[in-house]
């Protein structure tokens, strides 16, 4: 039972992705937020026994271990260098904005009485310098409730489809008006490497199907196992009562630092099969929530959620003025940061500037790299105070 259980949490996100894509309404929608609702709709109609807690509970913290450092084997921190300079400082910027912005908003919800409100900060500052993977690392690390962590991500989804549309739309304008147009091209990529960036980061698992595919997914799991079982050890030993946040974040350092060698950089198919892990995780989490337990008139939560999205991206626009970056550059980063790297292809198209795409990619790549590790940090000295 617990095999064909394990099995059935694996595979369900399979079809969840053939379902994205073959139907556009499915696509629109999104892979993780369907993984969501169809958790959601296992865990509450009664179609789980009992005995499931304790493989689901397993099962979501063996994917988000394995998926963190995948996801960060293909990255190339040497292709940091040719990133235009002011596209990195933008994305400091941004992510400046964020850890400032969730931080008054601690102070507010701390003298509020709202409990544990460190965990939003960390959660905040996680999804908001990185993405989903970041949101599920940070979820771990601190122990968020599994109820609170739906509810964050629910209303994350609800704000950040106004802010996309915000983005692809009226913000142009605005940005250009307030910030100024880009007179210099965007230092890219060499030649061909800015079309490897985009399909790196899309979402055709097709290619994971064939015997050659599932070797590369075995050679990165081995890989990823490898990290798991040092950062367990080392967290383990060093870390007490916080051994689980310092395994999530050494995953994260050490994912980062085998990116450096060139044998776990080749291996193609990490970032997929790790964000593949990430749809197994969200669907398992989802199927543990009881929707009974869900406060649904919880405006806090959803006020948190609005003002570290919002606040952050006014703030990065303020910041961006006085450190004069202009306005595509601007909004390339505050995407790749707010939402993650699969965005950016979108926006650099809405803005006909595809001189953009390859800085906007390489710095959404670096806020997965750091904000894991910046959120625990920031969550955990931050809970001092609460």
């Amino acid at each position: 039972m617990t095999v064909v259980l394990a099995l059935a949490f694996v595979v369900l996100p399979a079809a969840v992705l053939w379902l994205v894509h073959r139907q556009v309404w499915a696509r629109r929608i999104g892979t993780i937020v369907l993984c969501y609702a169809a958790g959601l709709l296992v865990g509450n109609l009664g179609l789980l026994p009992e005995a499931a807690m304790p493989v689901q509970k397993l099962l979501s913290e063996a994917c988000i271990a394995l998926a963190l450092p995948m996801i960060l084997f293909t990255v190339d921190m040497r292709a940091w260098s040719r990133i235009a300079g002011k596209a990195l400082l933008s994305m400091a910027l941004a992510v400046a904005s964020v850890v400032l912005v969730a931080t008054a908003l601690f102070g507010v919800y701390r003298a509020l009485g709202t409990p544990a409100p460190y965990e939003l900060a960390g959660l905040a500052i996680g999804v908001y310098s990185g993405g989903t993977p970041n949101l599920a690392a940070i979820k771990t690390a601190l122990g968020v409730d599994d109820a609170r962590y739906l509810l964050f991500n629910a209303f994350d989804t609800v704000v950040g489809a106004v802010y996309v549309l915000f983005m692809m739309s009226a913000a142009g304008p605005l940005a250009a008006r307030w910030l100024g147009a880009r007179t210099l091209p965007a230092a890219g990529m060499p030649p061909g490497a800015e079309q490897a960036s985009v399909a790196a980061y899309g979402e055709d698992y097709g290619e994971l199907l064939d015997w050659h595919g599932a070797w590369r997914v075995l050679q990165s799991l081995g890989a990823a196992a490898l990290v798991v079982a040092i950062a367990v050890v080392v967290g383990e030993a060093a870390g007490g009562a916080m051994a689980t946040a310092l395994v999530i974040a050494l995953l994260a350092t050490f994912g980062l630092l085998a990116s450096l060698l060139p044998a776990v950089r080749r291996l193609s198919a990490s970032y997929r099969a790790g964000m593949y892990l990430i749809y197994v995780f969200s669907f398992t989490v989802a199927s543990m929530a009881r929707l009974d337990t869900v406060q649904f008139a919880d405006l806090g939560l959803f006020a948190f959620v609005a003002v570290a999205v919002l606040g952050s991206l006014a703030l990065h626009l303020l910041l961006c003025r006085v450190a004069g970056i202009d306005a595509d550059t601007f909004l390339v980063t505050s995407v790749s940061a707010i939402c993650s790297p699969a965005f950016v292809p979108m926006l650099a198209r809405q803005l006909h500037d595809r001189s953009v795409l390859a800085s906007g990619i390489a710095t959404g790549v670096i806020g997965y790299a750091i904000g894991t590790q910046l959120a625990i940090a920031v969550a955990l000295l931050l809970k001092r105070f609460a």
